[in-house]
């Protein structure tokens, strides 16, 4: 399939209902579903000069639907901006995700002070587990990269980005687990 193949009039048709069922697996919220979907088709849309033809139109807008539902996740499950991290010890799970969830908006000096020192121990952390994938988690959660400009300076895919920061994660949480939150 050519640039010249892709039917932009038709994806609604051909394809709306696939991508409905699919994304409301995954969401669980009608309206939200319709969303992504109609974001989806409007990011086709505004890059489809960029269609190579080297796979399917449906495979190419099915890469584009799910990284719109990868990017709907990080929104919601997104603290950017708040400017310290409180972890809620308690609440600790097993893979580590919890580095950039809990999130605090307390300015006392003791929670800077913690948060100081935890953010020191996750950098002294980094430098203890594998080198590539202390670069790219630092990429991802620390420098705020977006997920296709990692992929292509480290030469991954989109779906080896993600186990590569979920065993970041858990290697970050086994060592924090072992040097930081021992009493």
């Amino acid at each position: 399939m050519s640039k010249l193949d892709l039917q932009p009039e038709l994806w609604v048709e051909k394809y709306g209902d696939y991508f409905f069922y699919y994304t409301m697996s995954k969401v669980n919220d009608r309206e939200t579903a319709k969303d992504i979907v109609s974001e989806t088709f409007l990011a086709g849309l505004k890059s489809k000069a960029n269609f190579e033809g080297r796979s399917t139109e449906k495979t190419w807008l099915s890469s584009i639907l799910n990284r719109k539902i990868v990017d709907y996740y990080r929104k919601i499950n997104s603290n950017k901006g708040k400017s310290e991290v409180k972890i809620d010890y308690s609440s600790q799970d097993q893979d580590g995700s919890w580095l950039e969830e809990q999130v605090s908006s307390s300015d006392s000096a003791e929670n800077q002070m913690e948060n100081k020192e935890l953010g020191e121990a996750i950098l002294s952390c980094l430098e203890h587990i594998n080198p590539k994938h202390a670069e790219i988690f630092k990429m991802k959660t620390m420098q705020d990269y977006d997920n296709d400009v990692i992929c292509k300076d480290m030469g991954i895919t989109s779906s080896n980005l993600w186990v590569i920061i979920h065993r970041a994660r858990a290697a970050l949480a086994s060592c924090l687990d072992n040097s930081w939150f021992k009493t």
